[in-house]
């Protein structure tokens, strides 16, 4: 049995600049899509705990021709995600998508995670993009709009080493799926991406040194079938795609944007 929808009734979005806002906006993925979004014209509330990075980050945003609202916060604290949703629905006046790329990563095992680290990394990348979309819901109702979710292609392989942050995005993967179902009838759609190694500052703020990081982008370009690492602005090319009209009968899943990573066995 199919429902009947009213295909006359426009999107918001189709009327007004989007309006969006976008969790670890200060660097990496985050900062590559909020610079997407605001080269055509949306308007962009930038959340990351750098107010001076956001701070300059809004500067390059309004001189490509969008709209850009600071609003630092750490995600660490269900007080400050309250607070900072409630500014950014006042500044933006409403919303139209919700981009969750802020993360961490750590280097741990079966053995040596303690239950401290494994809690603050569940806490930022699965509890925070998870309450961030029950604040943001009754904006994203009204406009029908979309969710984002930035994985890992961790997700949906196991790779040793980093048993917390696996099994955070693996996490975060079926809370995509089991939001898209229950979020469908209301119109807003939630999908994920799923990155392999990208070009960031994540390794690095995870302890990694200048010449490990090094080393190890030089190994990954073997461990991805198409010979080379991605850059942030490739997956803020997809983000947008799945936040847009454009992507308006996807929902439910997670896409791959690994160089074929996710389709190799361990090496």
């Amino acid at each position: 049995m199919h429902r009947e929808i009213d295909s006359a009734a426009p999107s918001p979005q189709a009327t007004q600049p989007m309006r969006a806002l976008v969790t670890g906006a200060s660097s990496g993925i985050g900062r590559a899509t909020a610079m997407r979004l605001a080269s055509q014209g949306a308007h962009v509330a930038l959340v990351a705990r750098d107010q001076g990075a956001l701070s300059a980050l809004a500067q390059e945003l309004e001189a490509l021709g969008g709209r850009a609202e600071v609003c630092p916060a750490d995600l660490l604290s269900a007080e400050a995600r309250a607070e900072v949703v409630s500014q950014a629905l006042e500044a933006l006046g409403g919303l139209d998508l919700l981009v969750n790329a802020a993360g961490v990563i750590k280097s741990d095992s079966v053995e040596s995670a303690t239950l401290e680290g494994w809690g603050q990394l569940l806490e930022l990348n699965v509890t925070a993009p998870f309450h961030l979309l029950q604040l943001c819901l009754p904006s994203l109702k009204a406009s029908r709009g979309a969710v984002v979710n930035v994985s890992s292609v961790t997700g949906v392989r196991a790779f040793p080493g980093v048993m917390s942050y696996c099994v955070s995005k693996a996490a975060l993967e079926q809370m995509t799926r089991c939001a898209a179902l229950e979020l469908a009838e209301a119109g807003v759609r939630v999908n994920s991406v799923c990155p392999g190694v990208v070009r960031t500052e994540l390794h690095k703020r995870s302890g990694m040194n200048k010449e490990a990081y090094a080393a190890f982008l030089k190994h990954s370009e073997s461990t991805h079938p198409l010979g080379r690492v991605g850059e942030p602005e490739e997956v803020a090319e997809l983000i947008d795609f799945l936040g847009s009209p454009r992507s308006a009968w996807i929902t439910g899943v997670s896409v791959p944007v690994d160089g074929g990573r996710h389709a190799t066995c361990a090496r």
